[in-house]
């Protein structure tokens, strides 16, 4: 799996974030485990 520019890795164990700022092959690792992305948070809703 290849590292996307720009997203947010989170370590499950630890809570390790990372920003990636450099695309490459490979895996970003943490804890002896793969880190995996960290999905956005929703918006409030404006009703």
């Amino acid at each position: 799996m290849a590292n996307q520019l720009g997203k947010r890795y989170l370590c499950e164990k630890c809570g390790t974030e990372v920003l990636c700022n450099k695309p490459g092959n490979g895996e970003i690792e943490c804890c002896d485990g793969a880190m995996k992305i960290k999905e956005a948070k929703a918006l409030p809703s404006s009703d």
